[in-house]
């Protein structure tokens, strides 16, 4: 008995080896953008995925991918062994959907397994079907959803909600606005308060499990003339104040793990 429990013990460590050596694989990948790359240090895929819980046979949406910066990473970790659906703005009127869709298609190698699903605020939110997944990721996005109203965003997250196999996880990260500083009904700065969204979250039913600093950054005051926009990588004043901004980096951002019971 106790070797057999020492040998499931190993089996265990090395599954999880196995997962990490995956998934810094997969953030290694030759199919990575250089421009994607170069903002890993800024955006800590490798720890922001562990800390979600992610494995490789797991079943993921990626809810609104944008230009796929996640995607790139997502997709040949999940390629073998799970699954990545990505749920956007439909192709036939997104052309950041389309050209995305037309990127992934010039690496089948990597890209061939991936699904497409449409998911649009405010009302194409039937993404997929009931207890279908295990992990539901969004990145960056809450604070464009906030102009819709509450109502609308806790509607898309109990889609989420449905979406989940019981257990299963909901990661969102997001521009942090400082407590002290009052939102505005449409996030126009970019940055919305980590109590926002999980004030949205548990009213679509969820629990919080975890927070994480992974990706906080103490030097962003979000309070910038073109709001978050105005930080790297955008530069939204272009070359005004360039260095000053640069030192500050990338924003400071909540990391939140929801759990469906």
């Amino acid at each position: 008995m106790k070797k057999w429990l020492a040998s499931f013990a190993l089996m265990t460590v090395m599954s999880v080896a196995v997962a990490d050596d995956a998934l810094r694989a997969a953030i290694g990948g030759a199919n990575r953008s250089p421009e994607n790359v170069a903002r890993d240090s800024a955006r800590h895929p490798y720890e922001t995925l562990k800390f979600f819980g992610i494995t490789p046979t797991m079943t993921v949406i990626e809810l609104s991918p944008g230009g796929g910066w996640y995607t790139e990473i997502l997709a040949p970790y999940l390629r073998d062994k799970g699954q990545l659906i990505v749920a956007a703005a439909d192709p036939a009127t997104s052309k950041g959907t389309a050209a995305l869709q037309k990127r992934l298609g010039e690496k089948p190698a990597v890209y061939d397994k991936v699904k497409f699903t449409v998911f649009q605020m405010p009302g194409k939110l039937d993404f997929v079907q009931v207890n279908q997944v295990d992990m539901v990721l969004t990145f960056r996005n809450l604070h464009n959803w906030a102009g819709f109203g509450d109502a609308a965003v806790i509607a898309a997250f109990q889609k989420v909600f449905n979406s989940l196999k019981p257990g299963g996880v909901f990661g969102i990260v997001d521009h942090r606005l400082p407590a002290a500083v009052k939102q505005d009904e449409k996030a126009s700065s970019g940055y919305v308060h980590e109590a926002y969204a999980i004030r949205l979250a548990q009213a679509a039913g969820f629990k919080l499990a975890a927070k994480s600093e992974i990706n906080a950054n103490p030097k962003d005051t979000a309070d910038y003339p073109e709001g978050v926009w105005t930080l790297p990588p955008v530069y939204a004043l272009k070359d005004k104040d360039r260095e000053k901004y640069a030192a500050i980096g990338e924003s400071d951002r909540f990391t939140l793990k929801f759990v469906k019971p």
